[in-house]
């Protein structure tokens, strides 16, 4: 059974594939479980190989296409990927020891459950980490209620970056959306309407901060970019909600 890591990536943030690789050397997977790397160069002058330990690895899938922002790349990712389970990994963060052991376990034993997301500590440009606060209660989170959270908050309850999801759920969704930024928040929130998720209270991911990253632009948290992000991101998940709330008889998807 397969297990596919879909990376996008483009030239400010190569330099940290080394890392990202590495980390995913390190997992140790359950029995009967292995794991592709489908990294998406965002653009057709990367070269993303010449960045890594091993490029020669055999479970390594390298795709680039024209310049079209992370949401183009994930997607083109996607399409090239054949495992079970999707996994997300920015091509600047790292994986923990058993991140993906936990989330391989749950999307196995919880058949109801869709996707898993879990606690994520900062990596500083010293090399520290840092947390912060706000984490659900470990376990099932209810289908809606990110989306719920969300709608009063205008920011994910939980981290979208460390998101592990079923690959029919991802299809049903045609990928991420189609939006310069915010789209792996539109993916979580729409997949919140869709199916049970479940936290993980132990680190999954550590999130690299730099200067290079698109989280960093001004337009990222304010003005006309972002409220038309915020909108769209809105729209899609009613619709969904009012979609499923008209057919009661299939009133959520099923993990499988």
């Amino acid at each position: 059974m397969i297990l596919s890591v879909v990376t996008a990536v483009h030239s400010g943030a190569r330099q940290y594939l080394g890392a990202a690789y590495e980390s995913l050397v390190d997992q140790e997977l359950p029995d009967g479980w292995n794991w592709e790397w489908c990294i998406q160069e965002d653009g057709l002058d990367v070269d993303s190989r010449s960045c890594l330990p091993n490029p020669d690895d055999a479970r390594i899938r390298i795709g680039a296409s024209r310049t079209g922002g992370p949401a183009v790349a994930r997607t083109m990712a996607f399409a090239r990927s054949t495992g079970s389970l999707i996994k997300v990994l920015d091509a600047d963060d790292v994986l923990p020891a058993g991140a993906l052991s936990r989330e391989i376990t749950v999307l196995t034993d919880q058949a109801s459950v869709g996707w898993t997301t879990c606690r994520v500590l900062d990596l500083l440009p010293d090399g520290s980490t840092a947390g912060y606060g706000g984490d659900p209660e470990p376990g099932l989170m209810p289908r809606g209620v990110v989306f719920d959270y969300w709608q009063t908050t205008r920011r994910p309850q939980v981290h979208p970056a460390t998101l592990c999801v079923r690959r029919e759920l991802v299809s049903l969704l045609g990928g991420w959306m189609a939006i310069p930024a915010s789209e792996d928040t539109g993916l979580l929130t729409a997949l919140s309407v869709l199916s049970d998720g479940w936290f993980l209270p132990e680190v999954g991911l550590h999130y690299r901060q730099h200067e290079a990253q698109s989280t960093k632009h001004p337009s990222h948290r304010e003005g006309d970019e972002w409220a038309a992000r915020m909108d769209i991101i809105e729209s899609r998940a009613r619709a969904l909600a009012a979609f499923l709330e008209a057919r009661p008889a299939a009133n959520h998807v099923e993990g499988r």
